[in-house]
């Protein structure tokens, strides 16, 4: 016989509530505690830098002219290909000058930006040393500011149409995330805090945050919040194994090489492990809470399934699962790497020296790491949503799950359960074969659980 569908999910029993709160609000009080220890409350203020002046302009003319020759250069010397030369007239829309049009040279040379007619632009001026009453405009990049608000703002807009009060929750989460990195994360980092520290306490304050204020305070929420912790811890010790075992020192990239030089304080193999952390948590929340509710959904789809079934059921999704993410984080760095991995080309080296070197396996032991940690996730995340979720099916012998509601909540007080009344075998089989029986005909529509049914475990 079938389950019956149309039955809501019950709620989780207070027993297992109870161990669920014990759980994770000590470990919620842990990592407050841990970050107001490591807050950062000294960190280093940026040197005030001789920064050019800029400001922002409206392209008027643009005017090309052949480009002069250049002069001899030793044979050997490299070139830039020429061009293009000429001048760019541009309306100044703030500063001293504002309202002035002026002529500045095309921007040439490696990154040069191109510009036309009404282009929106920024401007540097540049004061003669000899006669600073003397100065000159040079065009230095595009403005990109309204872009970014209009391409912002749709963002936000097609998350809040498709998830509606979820999607605001979910932009909310985003923010929060961003204000941990930028005022913990980082600022904690650079104050010599160790980055290792910094990263795990940091993530799994951010893992708090973003997933109970998108998904809500529930049962199915807090599992998915105790896979992601256990997998995030993990995936640190991992990477540590895996960076010493390589002997990475984390200059394996020209941005550290540079960080090293203004902040000869920051532990640069503890930034590596960090960024490895940092870089998982994305994709390990969405992992876990999959899994979660992956285990919820079968539940109630078949109440009838064991404990055993329902793991191997919902690891099944896990496994298609993990196959398409690992995917996903091997080109995300790939793609985040993609002129360091097209030096390659350029590299006469041979290939086993190529791979071992520490720019490229700095990549590897991010991707194995992360992957590592995902796939730890998917066992642990469904082994505890399916003791979860089975959790007062058995309870004194009776089977909860395959009990009717009013006989569920018989026994949760303790009155005696009235049991069902038996089919008589000779009617049962007198049933069943009797041809105008045997097929069924298909379930209409409404027998089946409502379409927007929330199969999220109340508290």
């Amino acid at each position: 016989m079938g389950a019956d569908h149309s039955r809501a999910a019950p709620p989780t029993p207070p027993g297992v509530r109870r161990i669920l709160i014990v759980t994770v609000v000590p470990l919620f009080l842990v990592t407050l505690i841990a970050a107001l220890v490591l807050w950062p409350r000294d960190a280093p203020r940026p040197e005030a830098a001789d920064d050019l002046p800029r400001y922002q302009g409206t392209v008027t003319r643009v005017v090309t002219e052949p480009c002069p020759p250049n002069p001899a250069v030793p044979e050997g010397t490299p070139t830039t290909g020429g061009g293009p030369c000429g001048t760019v007239t541009v309306r100044i829309q703030d500063g001293p000058d504002a309202g002035q049009q002026v002529d500045t040279p095309i921007p040439a040379g490696p990154g040069a930006p191109s510009v036309s007619v009404d282009d929106e632009v920024i401007l540097v001026s540049l004061i003669d040393p000899e006669d600073p009453s003397i100065s000159t405009y040079n065009i230095a990049e595009h403005q990109r500011g309204m872009p970014l608000i209009w391409l912002g703002v749709l963002f936000a807009a097609a998350i809040v149409a498709f998830g509606r009060l979820r999607g605001l929750a979910a932009l909310a989460g985003l923010a929060a995330s961003f204000a941990i990195l930028l005022t913990f994360v980082l600022p904690g980092i650079s104050a010599g805090q160790p980055p290792l520290v910094v990263a795990i306490v940091g993530a799994a304050l951010i893992m708090f945050v973003v997933l109970y204020l998108t998904h809500g305070v529930s049962a199915q929420t807090s599992v998915a919040v105790l896979g992601t912790l256990g997998a995030l811890v993990l995936t640190g010790l991992l990477g540590l194994a895996a960076t010493n075992a390589t002997h990475l020192t984390g200059f394996g990239s020209e941005d550290a090489t540079t960080l090293s030089m203004f902040r000869g304080d920051v532990d640069l193999h503890g930034l590596l492990l960090a960024g490895i952390i940092i870089g998982s948590l994305g994709v390990l929340d969405d992992v876990t809470v999959t899994q979660a509710a992956a285990v919820t959904e079968l539940a109630h789809a078949n109440p009838n399934l064991s404990r055993r079934q329902l793991y191997r059921s919902a690891t099944r999704v896990g496994r298609a699962h993990i196959a398409s993410v690992v995917n996903t984080i091997v080109l995300a760095y790939a793609g985040a790497s993609l002129p360091l991995l097209l030096l390659l080309t350029a590299d006469s080296r041979a290939l086993g020296q190529i791979l071992t070197s520490e720019f490229l396996a700095q990549e590897i032991v991010r991707s194995v790491v992360a992957t590592l940690g995902l796939i730890a996730a998917v066992p642990l995340t469904t082994a505890l949503a399916t003791v979860v979720t089975t959790a007062g099916r058995q309870r004194g012998g009776t089977d909860l799950a395959a009990t009717a509601p009013d006989e569920v909540a018989a026994v949760g007080e303790g009155r005696p359960r009235i049991p069902r009344p038996t089919t008589d075998r000779a009617d049962a089989l007198r049933a069943l074969s009797d041809p105008r029986t045997r097929h069924t005909p298909p379930a209409t529509r409404s027998e089946w659980p409502e379409p927007d049914r929330s199969t999220d475990t109340p508290w």
